[in-house]
């Protein structure tokens, strides 16, 4: 159940000063009388907004040298991470150790939670005040360059939008026909997620209107820096994919998801991203993806917990794992092993020749691919905080990027943004609850296969993956045994393994939704306490997620999926 509570749309000073890198700009505030000053003069406006991108992505993947946003304790929620390091709120954030998500002020996760929150409000309302100035009279000088600015913006909002659904539990819509220095009304996160289709549906439209003149599209290098030029037609899929993943991803529970309109997915899914959309990092002027560098210092900040990796595993240590009870996984310092045939995960039937696999060595140099995603660990192991989360594997697909980039430059370079296989398994999902099995198994076999798994051939919701007693993957049952899982299980490990350390969250936006979190796992955020008193809220209406007197009920997972 959503609590409606009131709030002031939270936004920074000098936020033009921090957005534009290549143009000398100072804005003191987008609701000030300043901004009719920058948005009076065409070449401003523009140079304003071509900036936000970059600020949206500091909300989002953080900035030179900050991490502060929920990222670290939500993928430890999610069985994505697992960190005893009290950085950012991971080592109070793990699964089957009564987590909260509190709004309290002087709460330790204060600053994570308000971060995303308050730069997406932001990045809303400088792309909705540009709008609001291009439909009083603001020119750019030609209808092409007007449009490309219109669906920029307009995509500014959407994605803005759809994290604050995504995360939150409700958001204020600030709109392009509202005063400059209205901060809305709160509405439910379905609300904001409806809020984000329909400006991104405008900035598709924009995008495909017929225009003249010069300065239209493709989109200038700086507004998104990425290895796709984006064309009017590349960025048109770029903005279906995102509402293709938010329409999904909003859902909190199995049955909001279920309920979730899947046609207009697939359609969107089948519009999508033709091939990986990628960012181009820099270290000095952005953007950046900083939680993606610290998850790739070995097994100090981050190791992958057994829960989801281990459903690849085949030689019975994962059974073994889910048969123990919770409190004595890793006992006796015992770190996770498994053997898998997924060539994403190093091969060999011991740890020396995992290690021995894959060396990390071998892409530790510019522009270079690391032969697995995940690596057996070459050094100390951690063995500190909760035995559940302890294995021998590190996540390290990006290890090149990380040290190196693309010339030498660690974190300064081309790496994935948003996966096509994300929006293939989007795909794959919405035709899997539509009935359609082979369509769906089709799009699952294209990774599956490719990286080492017998195609799926029995095209149903029941046939177990093929391999027999090495199926891949398996599920729990019960939360104390394991079976071969079917084509939904699959459908989840391609896509998990896929989107890992990729996306924002995707382990947890889509675990919630497909009901596979341990029981009691808080669902979203609530509304950061700053903002509800800068609304007028009392400190008795502050509240915190997940299970516990005085939260919000209903807001912590029901045993689900698996049973645990």
């Amino acid at each position: 159940m959503v609590r409606q509570i009131f709030r002031y749309a939270v936004l920074a000073g000098a936020v033009g000063l921090m957005a534009c890198s290549e143009k000398s700009l100072t804005v003191t505030n987008p609701n000030s009388g300043e901004t009719e000053r920058v948005l009076g003069s065409p070449n401003d406006a523009e140079a304003l907004i071509s900036g936000y991108y970059k600020r949206w992505m500091a909300g989002v993947y953080g900035t030179s040298g900050n991490i502060s946003n929920i990222q670290g304790e939500g993928d430890v929620l999610a069985m994505m991470n697992y960190s005893s390091l009290a950085n950012n709120c991971m080592n109070t954030h793990a699964p089957w150790s009564g987590s909260v998500n509190l709004n309290t002020p002087g709460h330790t996760c204060n600053t994570e939670q308000l971060r995303l929150f308050s730069i997406m409000g932001e990045v809303e309302r400088v792309a909705s005040n540009f709008l609001k100035a291009q439909a009083g009279g603001l020119t750019l000088g030609t209808t092409a360059r007007n449009a490309r600015a219109t669906a920029f913006s307009e995509f500014l909002r959407g994605v803005s939008l759809g994290y604050l659904a995504l995360v939150y539990d409700s958001a204020a819509v600030v709109t392009p026909a509202m005063d400059g220095q209205d901060a809305g009304k709160m509405i439910g996160y379905q609300a904001v997620a409806e809020s984000a289709y329909v400006a991104l549906d405008r900035a598709i439209i924009a995008a495909s209107a017929s225009v003249s003149g010069g300065d239209g599209f493709p989109l200038p290098s700086a507004w998104i820096p990425s290895g796709t030029t984006l064309s009017a037609a590349e960025f048109i899929k770029l903005a279906k994919s995102y509402r293709a993943r938010f329409r999904a991803q909003v859902a909190r529970t199995g049955t909001e998801r279920a309920a979730a309109k899947w046609d207009l997915i697939i359609a969107d899914a089948q519009g999508g991203l033709t091939a990986d959309h990628t960012v181009i990092t820099s270290t000095t002027s952005g953007p950046y993806l900083n939680w993606q560098a610290q998850y790739d210092t070995y097994g100090l900040w981050h190791q992958m917990p057994p829960a989801i990796i281990g459903m690849g595993d085949v030689s019975g240590s994962y059974a073994a794992w889910i048969a123990s009870p919770v409190a004595s996984r890793g006992a006796g310092n015992n770190q996770f092993f498994m053997v898998t045939p997924d060539l994403r995960f190093p091969q060999g039937a011991d740890r020396p020749a995992q290690i021995a696999d894959f060396l990390i060595s071998s892409c530790q140099t510019a522009g270079s691919k690391c032969k697995r995603y995940f690596a057996n660990r070459n050094g100390n192991d951690q063995l500190a905080g909760l035995g559940f989360g302890w294995s021998q594997y590190d996540f390290v697909r990006w290890h090149g990027w990380r040290l190196a980039g693309d010339a030498g430059t660690g974190q300064s370079g081309t790496t994935v943004l948003f996966a096509k296989t994300e929006v293939d398994m989007l795909q794959a999902e919405g035709l899997y609850r539509k009935g359609d099995y082979a369509g769906a198994a089709a799009l699952v076999n294209v990774t599956r296969v490719k990286n080492g798994l017998p195609a799926i051939t029995a095209f149903d919701a029941t046939s177990p993956m093929p391999g027999g007693a090495n199926c891949v993957p398996k599920m729990p049952v019960g939360g104390t045994s394991v079976q071969c899982g079917t084509l939904m299980e699959a459908i989840k490990w391609e896509k998990r393994l896929e989107t890992a350390y990729i996306a924002f969250l995707p382990w947890y936006f889509d675990g919630r939704g497909w009901n596979d979190f341990a029981v009691d796992t808080p669902l979203y955020w609530a509304v950061p306490y700053q903002e509800v008193q800068a609304r007028g809220g009392a400190l008795g209406s502050l509240y915190g997620i997940g299970p516990g007197v005085g939260n919000a009920a209903n807001s912590g997972a029901a045993k689900g999926t698996y049973g645990w």
